[in-house]
């Protein structure tokens, strides 16, 4: 790991702290009040309580301990230090360090440190029951210091513990990144890293997008290696829809996947030796849950991409070999897509809405084909300086994002937008 690239990353952030640290932690808006700030927590920390799930029952939340890294100001420590008798975040940043020490102060059993080379060096192995990293992943520009990490995450998990971060999976498409747009790795990446070095991939979300989700739990060395298949068959007992409890799936688009409710499901499976076929083709998994009170386990996936419609059979392997009877389920044609604007705002200040204070605006597609085909004037004017960003494929959605003109003065205005052909109805905004 370049030294340089270290000290880069500690000189950018802690410039951005001294700037407004609520900011760049959140991208609400500029100027933050604290509380808010501290309200945006909420969403992340509800994601994190979800897969804490998977620790052991029964276990006493005083006896366990959590690391986060690339804690910020605190904004995510404080929330978290709840359901630990410890927790520990570090961070590259000397101001955001202070700040979360600040943030920290009546939270005894809460304690934030400077991870000066960038690693988790003061951090003994096998002394965390639950790791998590949040949008910090994607500021890192150097691929071996993140997957630095993520090597040094399993040393200090204890055995059978649990990380959950955010990767950057976007496509590769740039030669050089900075402290702010950070490296990409794409899951095929991520996967074969969790071969190599003893990870069990329990989830992966997002894909090809820039907060790609992964679950990930410690195994010993070389687990991955065959092991003795299980006596017990596991069995499908249910399967719904991934978005709704219906036990049908559309055979494209953002409703074609499925979830699984499984009996018996070996602990050793995870994403990566584990395959569900629904029809001829494999299902791409997304999500193995943990073993619920009836014995359960939840197993999302998504469709095959050529899968045909009617009732299709759906089957399990592990390591290759058939573990279960075949169950069916229901697939029925696509549904015609329908483009929409699915949210709008300041371009910058994101809490703001349709009360434009820089200037700038950002408008989030979805179900849109040919993002190209967007346009938008602002009292009959058109708008200027447009940009348009796919962030996730599978909708799809897309964010678009372009400038005012400069005839626009402060006060009420009338944007309008069209799709194509398709025109949508007009928004009011207040321009500040």
């Amino acid at each position: 790991m370049a030294e340089n690239v270290v000290e880069k990353m500690r000189e950018d952030w802690n410039a951005r702290a001294r700037e407004d640290a609520n900011y760049y932690v959140a991208f609400g808006r500029r100027d933050q009040e604290d509380d808010e700030f501290q309200s945006t927590a909420a969403e992340v920390v509800h994601g994190l309580e979800w897969e804490m799930r998977r620790l052991p029952a029964g276990q006493d939340p005083r006896n366990r301990r959590a690391l986060e890294i690339g804690c910020g100001p605190g904004r995510l420590l404080r929330p978290m230090a709840a359901h630990f008798g410890e927790i520990h975040g570090v961070d590259i940043s000397d101001e955001m360090v202070a700040r979360a020490r600040q943030r920290l102060a009546h939270v005894p059993h809460a304690h934030a440190h400077v991870a000066r080379n960038s690693n988790l060096e003061m951090f003994a192995g096998e002394s965390f029951d639950f790791a998590y990293s949040y949008a910090v992943f994607q500021h890192i520009p150097s691929r071996d210091v993140v997957l630095g990490y993520l090597k040094e995450t399993w040393r200090v998990l204890k055995p059978g513990g649990y990380m959950r971060c955010q990767i950057n999976g976007l496509p590769e498409s740039a030669a050089r990144y900075d402290t702010w747009s950070g490296v990409r790795i794409g899951s095929a990446e991520l996967e074969e890293f969790c071969r190599a070095n003893d990870f069990q991939m329990l989830s992966l979300e997002g894909t090809q997008t820039q907060y790609m989700w992964t679950t990930l739990r410690k195994r010993p060395r070389g687990w991955y290696e065959p092991v003795k298949r299980p006596e017990q068959a596991a069995a499908i007992r249910r399967i719904t829809n991934a978005q709704n409890s219906e036990p049908v799936a559309p055979a494209r688009g953002r409703f074609a996947a499925l979830s699984l409710w499984v009996e018996n499901l070996p602990d050793e499976c995870d994403l990566l030796n584990f395959e569900v076929r629904v029809g001829n083709g494999r299902g791409t998994l997304t999500y193995i849950g943990p073993r619920e009170y009836d014995g359960m386990a939840q197993v999302n996936l998504r469709l095959p991409f050529d899968v045909g419609t009617g009732l299709q059979p759906v089957t399990m392997a592990w390591r290759g070999e058939a573990i279960g009877p075949a169950a069916k389920v229901r697939i029925v044609p696509q549904p015609a897509l329908v483009p929409r604007v699915l949210a709008l705002s300041d371009g910058i200040n994101l809490m703001s809405g349709p009360r434009i204070v820089t200037r700038s605006v950002k408008v989030t597609l979805e179900e849109v084909v040919s993002p190209e085909e967007f346009s938008a004037t602002v009292d009959g004017r058109p708008v200027v300086d447009m940009d348009f960003f796919c962030t996730d494929p599978l909708p799809p959605r897309f964010e678009v994002n372009f400038k005012l003109p400069d005839e626009i003065a402060p006060g009420g205005h009338s944007l309008e937008m069209k799709l194509g052909k398709r025109v949508v109805a007009p928004v009011g905004i207040d321009v500040v």
